[in-house]
């Protein structure tokens, strides 16, 4: 069976991280994805190393073991938007594509007449989605936006790291680009449900997605609770703001994650523990009231967890169905039985190079592999290919556009 998104064409001007993990997803999902790039530079990321996949060749970029992350699965493309020939390659292809996605600044693409209201008037089903740090409107839309800052902006990082009476108290930013990544992931869902729309309604749609947006909506509970009760969240490290004892726990030789959700679990917790006395102790029978003796608690349940082993702690409870777990390195991680049987990690081929090791979509689907087998591109590798295919353009003009630098 053909993948389900196998009849749409994505045309890709987006760079770095959050575009192009969306962008990833589409082509895993079937769709032809054309990344477009600057001539003889590409994509920032294909340089942000090492690691390298494949080594820069000379004046060629390589790829990347960032580029490599986001880039699967999809055609690279060399188009100089800047000359009035490129830009009208870019419209020529945008009129033969469902998607069109890009992050350029706020009005970046209009002064070459790829914007949203340009492209619609040559393809009206156009889904065009722009990805910016602060969105199209608002007193902060001209400015760029960063991973980074919108973290802090956002105020994910004031809920992140450890409290301000602990040692080497600071805030601190998620371990991976989390707000670049869920960026990526709505302008995907926003994306899927616009194509959705346009089987009804015959007509595309113009998509804003914000990286501050996205980070405020990902606060969830901690959001909600402010909103419900005026008091403003804070760090508390590991622990879980309205569950207790729900964090990490030294051990005899390590550490590991305790996560008791409902009264149940902490009186079997308490059970396997041999402290079942502290189940029934009504300053810690139900989670409201353990919630009110919180230091108290997570001293008690420190002391007797540091008697034993992580290995014997997590068998126990894993026993009494209390849930808990290690905390992997990543080298641990990809040796973890359930994730070598789900077949996390995977391979794509390149040519006659070795295969790239790759991390799967997460998204299973019964009767297709959602993980495209196609490695990253090489720096406009697919460039005759699409403009002779998708364009009909002859050997000799493509020939003059490399001799002009268009290509």
């Amino acid at each position: 069976m053909p993948l389900p998104l196998s009849h749409i064409r994505v045309l890709d001007l987006s760079r770095v991280l959050a575009g192009p993990l969306c962008t990833q997803h589409l082509a895993d999902m079937g769709a032809e994805v054309i990344k477009v790039e600057p001539p003889g530079k590409g994509d920032d990321t294909r340089d942000w190393g090492p690691p390298f996949a494949v080594p820069r060749d000379g004046d060629m970029p390589g790829i990347s073991a960032y580029f490599m992350c986001v880039n699967r699965g999809k055609q690279s493309v060399t188009i100089d938007l800047t000359t009035p020939r490129g830009q009208e390659l870019l419209r020529e292809l945008a009129a033969k594509s469902d998607v069109m996605i890009e992050n350029f600044k706020v009005g970046g693409l209009e002064k070459y007449g790829l914007d949203y209201a340009s492209i619609k008037q040559i393809n009206p089903r156009i889904v065009y989605c722009s990805i910016t740090g602060f969105g199209q409107t608002g007193p902060y839309a001209n400015r760029a936006g960063y991973d980074f800052v919108v973290q802090g902006m956002g105020g994910l990082m004031s809920v992140t790291g450890q409290p301000d009476d602990t040692p080497s108290a600071e805030p601190m930013k998620v371990g991976v680009a989390i707000s670049d990544e869920m960026s990526g992931m709505n302008a995907l869902s926003g994306i899927l449900a616009a194509l959705v729309g346009r089987e009804k309604t015959g007509e595309g749609a113009c998509i804003d997605v914000a990286l501050l947006d996205v980070t405020v909506a990902s606060l969830i509970n901690q959001a909600s609770s402010y909103l419900v009760s005026g008091k403003v969240p804070t760090r508390l490290g590991n622990a879980h703001p309205t569950i207790v004892p729900y964090e990490a726990f030294p051990t005899k030789d390590g550490h590991i994650i305790l996560a008791i959700g409902n009264d149940g679990q902490f009186t079997r917790f308490c059970d396997a523990a041999g402290i079942a006395h502290l189940a029934k102790d009504e300053r810690y029978a139900t989670n409201p009231q353990r919630i009110a003796h919180r230091p108290e608690l997570v001293r008690l349940v420190t002391q007797r967890l540091i008697e034993e082993t992580s290995r014997y702690w997590i068998d126990l409870l894993e026993s009494r169905a209390v849930p808990c777990g290690p905390i992997n390195r990543i080298d641990e991680m990809f040796a973890d039985p359930q994730i070598v049987a789900r077949g996390v990690q995977r391979e794509a081929s390149v040519g006659q190079a070795a295969p790239m090791p790759m991390v799967a979509n997460p998204v299973r689907m019964a009767g297709h592999d959602t993980t495209s087998a196609k490695a990253p591109p090489m720096l406009g590798e697919d460039t005759e290919a699409v403009l002779s295919r998708v364009l009909g353009i002859g050997a000799d003009e493509i020939a003059a556009l490399k001799k002009a630098g268009t290509i």
